[in-house]
């Protein structure tokens, strides 16, 4: 039986970055993992999809080029080559983890991995024993009685980005990012859209101002959105999908070519040992302390199988944390209030930090500031006019509570925010901090000043 000093199980981006700063620090290292290397994320998550959005997103440039003084004609588009290089981009990638692998001398472990006693990892058969072992087996689609997947006219997102043909018409249920950036894609590349989304708003994490602007956003582009809505069954025909909706206590009926299931994530936590350990779970994820011990000694588990954001950098972070930690290092605890989220539509959505209901709620006096795109010199020479920056203080300290962007490359934007509240910077220092002109970035001054009541360009 070889022997390790860590064995990751799970190769996606919290179990790859793991395994490489394991390695950094000195341990014997191997990972395991049943598919390709990067995991979900990489192979049918993160990556692919925006691979898929930039598709989308030339070819609506491509049909506005008289916006620009520009002539583009019989532009079209060929939906088995944007769906072709969407998984030649998320196979380099996977090489590119694997690359990192061999660099950091690194076993790949090949197989379905299975934790046992005494620290013993099994592999398709093989065992393998570790001075600890940390899981980072992520999720997959989560699926509801009401709308079972087959994999064809009802799917998840690993079919969304894989189909044969373009659909004339999906339903999406669901408006976290999945469903909304699946929603755009589709949208733009001219297949009709149906949103359903069980809250009142779209993309319901988010500041309410931002939801209502995405939702204005895609009305604007032809998406049917239906809110505060249910799909409480569905029946398949030869060539269409029917849900029947129950909004207000009444019932109606879509019609669609395809549905699309973005009801959330389920942990994958089955089958792997757990209940042999005695590893704790509850409500479907492993129960793990601030650096990811498990109640059973020489245990982790980190990224979507616990509680926390389901974020790949989230995932990454708590990996390097808890490798950390066993090395000896003096580490301090996330921070899981300066997370930051984005969603990868058009306009772009990023967040970070209390929301301003979120704010009122825990008792804050607030000072708000917005500033809109349309008052960017930058995003009018660039033509990207939709949208704003939203931050949040508290009135007392000045201390950065939340920003709240949707834009144009505002998931790009949204680390200053991050690095800001990180630093406890006040809403006075990041006035007073000079922004390049003309840029998007300083809409997040110019919202500053706004709070401030110092805005000179509104």
């Amino acid at each position: 039986m070889i022997n390790y000093d860590i064995i990751v199980v799970g190769s996606g981006p919290g179990g790859y970055v793991t395994a490489i700063r394991s390695s950094q620090l000195g341990f014997k290292t191997a990972i395991v993992e049943k598919e390709s290397l990067g995991g979900v994320c990489l192979n049918w998550g993160c990556i692919p999809t925006k691979a898929l959005l930039k598709s989308a997103q030339v070819f609506e440039y491509l049909n506005h080029a008289e916006d620009y003084g520009l002539n583009a004609e019989n532009v079209s588009k060929d939906f088995n080559k944007i769906i072709d290089r969407s998984r030649n981009v998320a196979k380099g990638m996977s090489k590119g983890v694997n690359f990192l692998m061999k660099k950091n001398k690194i076993d790949v472990l090949t197989g379905y991995g299975k934790i046992k006693k005494d620290k013993i990892v099994s592999v398709d058969g093989n065992d393998y024993k570790a001075s600890h072992v940390i899981i980072a087996t992520g999720s997959r689609s989560r699926t509801i009685d009401s709308i079972p997947q087959d994999g064809n006219q009802i799917i998840g997102y690993r079919e969304a980005m894989t189909l044969k043909k373009q659909p004339k018409s999906i339903t999406i249920v669901g408006s976290g990012a999945i469903g909304i950036e699946f929603a755009y894609f589709y949208n733009s590349i001219g297949t009709n859209v149906n949103i359903v989304e069980y809250m009142p708003n779209i993309v319901p994490l988010e500041d309410e101002d931002v939801s209502k602007e995405l939702a204005k956003s895609f009305k604007k582009k032809g998406i049917n959105i239906l809110t505060s809505s249910e799909v409480i069954s569905v029946k398949k025909t030869k060539n269409k999908v029917i849900a029947t909706i129950k909004k207000n206590d009444e019932e109606t009926n879509l019609e669609s070519e395809i549905l699309l299931s973005a009801v959330g994530i389920k942990s994958n936590i089955e089958n792997i040992g757990l209940e042999d350990v005695g590893i704790a779970v509850d409500n479907d994820k492993i129960i793990v302390d601030k650096y990811y011990n498990t109640n059973i000694p020489g245990y982790y588990a980190i990224g979507d199988i616990v509680s926390g954001p389901a974020l790949a950098h989230v995932a990454s972070a708590e990996g390097i944390l808890c490798v950390e930690k066993i090395a000896g290092h003096n580490v301090s605890p996330i921070n899981y209030g300066n997370i930051p989220g984005c969603t990868y539509c058009s306009p772009e959505i990023s967040s970070v930090g209390l929301t301003e209901k979120q704010a009122i709620e825990k008792g804050y006096k607030i000072k708000v500031g917005k500033f809109p795109f349309s008052a960017s010199g930058k995003a009018s020479a660039s033509g990207t006019k939709e949208g704003f920056v939203k931050v949040i203080f508290d009135e007392k300290y000045g201390e950065w509570l939340g920003c709240h962007m949707i834009g144009a490359g505002v998931t790009d934007m949204i680390a200053e925010a991050v690095l800001g509240r990180k630093l406890e910077t006040t809403g006075t220092e990041v006035l007073k901090a000079i922004h390049p002109h003309p840029t998007m970035s300083e809409a997040v001054m110019e919202a500053v000043a706004a709070a401030y009541d110092e805005v000179i360009h509104l």
